[in-house]
């Protein structure tokens, strides 16, 4: 099977307007997530799907694909079955535009999931932090069964403990990244929304309310999305110390 990764950008943003764009780092935001998925194994391309002219054309001296996708979509997942509707490829990997430092072996591992199974889908989870909030809305949780295939993803958290006594649950944080059969993605796109994912306002669900198979790939850790001007700051401290980290050691080389 061929894979294609595929990351929907839109300069409409609540918190954080044309945060694709932003490029303090000398690099628009979704370039980063582009370089990252290009290290992957297992997919053969990348392909940014837009909803505005500026993004391809901020994006074209870094030679990157950009297709430019219905500005009327209502989410990211419609974007990308646009694109994916002209392709061939068995397996689309839907990955945020707003992910600069999603890990390159776990969309490896998505692919491997949806490639060596019969799941219509995969995506991932890794333990709950620590210090985060279980209740926080924007941290979603999921719960799987014994076969490792998710049964609901809820922004509450779940599974809710009945008696304070009761050792806290081994919460699953979900990360927001998946691995489709084209086919289901396609049939995916065609449905409307449904009742749980309504209320809850996670797509995901509408696949497991039409009976979809979600196979859920335990990560170590998760990385950090950027929904904020202040994240996106905590961002660019991190790539320039990165950075800066290389040049050291680039240079210690040079030395010895």
């Amino acid at each position: 099977m061929t894979a294609v990764a595929i990351i929907p950008a839109r300069l409409g943003s609540t918190r954080f307007p044309e945060k694709v764009l932003a490029a303090a780092t000398g690099r628009p935001l979704v370039q980063h997530v582009v370089d990252q998925v290009r290290g992957c194994s297992r997919v053969r391309e990348v392909i940014v799907a837009a909803d505005d002219p500026r993004i391809p054309a901020a994006l074209a001296p870094f030679g990157t694909r950009c297709v430019l996708t219905d500005p009327a979509h209502a989410s990211g997942t419609d974007r990308i079955a646009e694109v994916a509707s002209g392709l061939s490829d068995a397996i689309v990997v839907n990955v945020q535009g707003d992910e600069p430092e999603i890990e390159p072996q776990t969309v490896d591992a998505l692919v491997e999931a949806v490639e060596s199974g019969e799941d219509d889908l995969s995506t991932a989870a890794a333990p709950f932090p620590p210090d985060a909030d279980v209740d926080d809305p924007n941290l979603v949780k999921v719960v799987c069964g014994l076969d490792g295939r998710a049964l609901y993803f809820s922004r509450s958290p779940i599974p809710r403990r009945r008696d304070e006594s009761q050792p806290r649950p081994g919460y699953l944080l979900h990360v927001g990244v998946y691995a489709y059969r084209r086919s289901f993605l396609l049939r995916f796109a065609e449905w409307a929304p449904t009742p749980l994912e309504r209320t809850e306002k996670l797509e995901q669900l509408r696949a497991l309310e039409h009976g979809g198979s979600i196979r859920v790939v335990r990560v170590e850790r998760t990385t950090h999305g950027i929904d904020t001007p202040e994240q996106y700051e905590e961002f660019v401290r991190r790539f320039r110390s990165q950075q800066a980290r290389s040049q050291r050691r680039a240079s210690a080389k040079e030395l010895s």
